[in-house]
């Protein structure tokens, strides 16, 4: 019968033999060779000679530094070294304990004639049989203490028949448990309130099974599964009560618990060790004395079994009792175990001589969002991506749930005061949650995105962005998203044209994008409009307690009005004409939007930049053409010139009409029009992924008003030539009347590398941005690079929808900010303006 050797996941496995015990064979047979350092090797990196032993000492500094780096990467790691010296074993023993992983020795153990015997048929081994004998007798004298050196578990293999056919298995570690993702519901300590328990659970949905009158448990008709933060006894009336549930929902598997301290020192009482009797102990040990043996084994082995952790939903969610910060998720160590029960100290002790908790979740920035309990709190609140669920039900608070992943924060009263604090319950002493931090945003750094994975921002993209966020932008707590920049299709071929809509359909429809809509792309700024249906709202999703109800800015994140009464003006009059909305967004709504006319914001450049080359062109052309066209009357050959031109005479009073369309009288907000197109994220929602576009469109056409404009667009099946070419003919129509173009969008929001929409401008658009005479160099431009702007698009469009599916979950600003703020720093990168 083969041995099977068992090793967790994560861990550190120490191949320990003789030197031809088959270390490096048995390595290469069970594991990745990525996953095995191997000290030849490490010997031949530092002296281009595996079997140089002088240069061991370096050769095992590069070992241990390439382990180290794996482990805290989160990998496996195998080390093939003799390791038969307890002192080589010892400082791989304490490299596994530094970074809380736990370590496995696998021992081969082969007769000594087998290790010379391979030795010898390698003529690079010349170290003689002595060094083998040596070895082997250090091992020998090692192998009845290596099980209390540190390692989790010693597997000895004797022979080579053993040792050839053994198998490797990889245990998942205990905590792991991402494979389950709920829905969950979470709650806090219970502290023997067994029934403000089953009140909660019965807010929360939850059907309680009874027996003899007792409740031994608990389904929800809907699935969810119940993660209790730990702390279920001491203090409270009826800890064999809650214990009693609570075990039966775990052993039925609609629920998981994890350890608290209280639970730790119960455990401990139990087995009969040595304990101080306070803080509570002592009631839950007066009520399990009145209880059965077997019921009291019961509870011991429970609380005993109680790990200090879990992993949920694919690692972005863990629970443990006091916190756990992020370098310790997934790992197994005493330092680990002790943090997640008993969280951090200072060593100070407060007036009441409680020890004083240091601050964790202030400097978390873990991806995971991580639920806890352990030091009451007056109220929930959201630090960081962390949430405290310890109201102090025993104290006479309340006892409170998570609903994950919905974040809805269930509670109900304690029925009196069961014990008296020593602390009373007050601030929890944070600081405030939506504060910034410039640390948050500066150097280079890497922002996890669900649609584009781990996004990287370059330092000096980030210096960039500071300038503009720091001097320029609006209030950053109304400041939630940022539109991403959008590509131009694919170059057209076609004669006279730089962008045509084919391509756009052949792009979308070679993605396997089976039907689009085409957006008219209005004459206007691009603008984000964030509003609150009340001040209250305001105050209590953006915490703006000024009284102010939204804002209208750019998409550099700048006020659209520098005037406050404008812009106060303008939010309220959005806020009453999106009245016919409200009862489907909530209490607050993210929009994206065009604001009209063009020269309502940009007509200082329209003066400077447009209006200024029309104007040189309208006096320099004329007196050419009419200069050229005497010289002609003279007999002058200058035909190629005057043709010339009168073609760009021409061209320029095309140019004077393109940008003159984006021309209108505006006075304050009379002539303004908002133009909404998008409804990015409303309350508890991400309607930007949730919703086809159609949805957006047939919503916001119900608020049209003298304010707001609806959005003209066309559905096209990619499959159907008459429904390409009845788009087609609609942007024609569109642009020779003077229209900028379209926008051609999945019609409903499309996962992987699809761009979320490329804009089809017209031909005499394209004049503003190329120049009067593009027309005239188009074999030039057809060469213009659009992989760049492409990539650049996507990366912001993944960051645009990570900073909205993060307001809507109701994160803390910080972690809102962060992927608004790198949009703003892509920006930075040279990318030609004019794509």
């Amino acid at each position: 019968m083969s041995a099977e050797v068992s090793v967790p996941e994560l861990s550190l496995v120490v191949l320990v033999g003789v030197s031809g015990s088959g270390k490096s064979t048995f390595a290469a047979r069970h594991f990745a060779p990525t996953e095995v350092i191997s000290s030849d090797f490490c010997r031949g990196l530092v002296s281009d000679d595996e079997n140089d032993q002088s240069a061991s000492r370096d050769a095992f500094d590069v070992l241990r530094y390439i382990a180290a780096t794996r482990l805290r990467r989160g990998l496996l790691t195998v080390v093939d070294a003799t390791s038969v010296q307890r002192n080589d074993r010892r400082s791989l023993i304490e490299l596994a304990k530094a970074h809380d992983v736990l370590v496995d020795a696998i021992v081969l153990d082969v007769p000594e004639e087998v290790a010379a015997e391979r030795n010898e048929a390698r003529p690079e081994r010349d170290f003689g049989r002595h060094v083998i004998v040596r070895q082997r007798k250090e091992l020998r004298r090692s192998m009845n203490g290596l099980a209390k050196e540190g390692f989790r578990r010693v597997h000895v293999l004797h022979g080579v028949a053993e040792i050839d056919a053994a198998t490797v298995t990889r245990e998942t570690a205990w905590t792991d448990k991402r494979h389950l993702t709920g829905p969950f519901d979470i709650i806090g300590d219970v502290h023997g309130c067994r029934s403000e328990l089953e009140t909660l659970l019965g807010t929360l949905g939850w059907e309680i099974e009874r027996s003899g009158g007792r409740a031994v448990g608990a389904r929800h008709p809907e699935g969810r599964t119940a993660v209790f933060v730990g702390d279920l006894v001491d203090r409270g009336p009826d800890t064999p009560g809650v214990l009693r549930l609570v075990m039966g929902m775990v052993a039925a598997g609609t629920a998981l618990c994890v350890s608290g301290n209280h639970e730790q020192k119960l455990s401990r009482a139990l087995a009969g060790r040595k304990v101080k009797v306070a803080h509570g102990l002592e009631e839950s040990l007066t009520q399990l004395g009145a209880e059965p043996p077997e019921f009291v084994a019961e509870a011991a082995r429970f609380t005993d079994g109680l790990i200090s952790h879990y992993q949920l939903d694919g690692g972005r969610l863990v629970v443990a009792h006091a916190g756990l910060k992020e370098p310790y998720h997934g790992r197994a160590s005493g330092r680990v175990r002790s943090f997640a029960l008993y969280g951090d100290t200072t060593g100070e002790t407060d007036e009441y001589g409680l020890p004083v908790r240091y601050p964790w979740a202030e400097e978390y920035r873990g991806r995971a969002m991580v639920v806890y309990g352990h030091t009451p709190v007056p109220k929930t609140e959201w630090v960081n991506n962390t949430i405290c669920l310890d109201t102090g039900c025993v104290f006479g608070g309340r006892l409170t749930a998570l609903r994950y992943p919905s974040r809805e924060v269930v509670s109900v009263p304690a029925e009196r005061v069961w014990y008296e604090p020593v602390r009373p319950l007050g601030g929890s002493g944070r600081r405030d949650p939506g504060v910034l931090a410039i640390g948050d945003v500066t150097g280079t750094r890497y922002v996890e995105s669900r649609y584009g994975g781990r996004l990287k921002i370059f330092e000096e993209n980030s210096a960039a962005a500071l300038e503009v966020m720091s001097r320029f932008a609006i209030d950053p707590r109304w400041l939630v998203y940022l539109p991403a920049t959008m590509a131009p299709g694919e170059t057209s071929a076609r004669d006279g044209y730089l962008e045509h809509p084919d391509e756009a359909f052949a792009e979308f429809q070679a993605a396997g994008v089976g039907e689009v809509i085409c957006e008219e792309k209005h004459m206007g700024s691009r603008a984000v409009a964030v509003l609150a249906r009340t001040p209250e709202a305001a105050a209590a999703r953006f915490g703006v307690d000024d009284g102010t109800t939204g804002v209208v800015y750019t998409r550099t994140g700048r006020p659209f009005f520098s005037d406050p009464v404008l812009m106060d003006e303008l939010v309220t009059r959005l806020r009453a004409d999106l009245a016919p909305l409200w009862e489907t967004l909530g209490d607050w709504v993210v929009l994206d939007c065009e604001l009209l006319p063009w020269s309502a914001k940009a007509g200082g450049l329209i003066r400077e930049q447009y209006a200024s080359v029309g104007a040189a062109a309208g006096a320099a052309l004329p007196e050419a053409v009419a200069a050229l066209t005497a010289a002609a009357g003279r007999g002058l050959d200058v035909g190629t010139p005057l043709d010339r031109a009168r073609r760009r005479q021409a061209n320029a009073a095309l140019f004077r009409d393109a940008y003159a369309r984006y021309c209108g009288p505006v006075d304050g907000l009379s002539g303004v029009r908002l133009a909404p197109f998008h409804i990015l994220a409303c309350e508890g929602r991400v309607p930007a992924v949730e919703e086809p576009h159609a949805w957006h469109l047939a919503l916001l056409a119900r608020a049209e008003s003298e304010l707001i404009a609806p959005t003209r667009h066309v559905v096209v099946d990619l499959a159907a030539e008459e429904s390409r070419a009845a788009a087609t003919r609609w942007w024609t129509e569109l642009t020779e009347a003077g229209g900028e173009g379209m926008v051609v969008k999945p019609a409903s929001f499309t996962r992987g590398r699809v761009q979320p929409g490329v804009k089809v401008r017209g031909r005499e658009y394209l004049r503003i941005v190329y120049g009067p005479d593009y027309t005239e160099s188009l074999d030039l431009l057809r060469g213009r690079f659009l992989g760049r702007k492409r990539s650049l698009a996507l990366r912001e469009h993944a960051l645009g929808l990570e900073a909205l599916h993060r307001l809507a979950e109701g994160e803390p600003l910080w972690r809102v900010h962060e992927p608004v703020f790198a949009v703003l720093a892509l920006e930075s990168e040279p990318v030609d303006p004019r794509l």
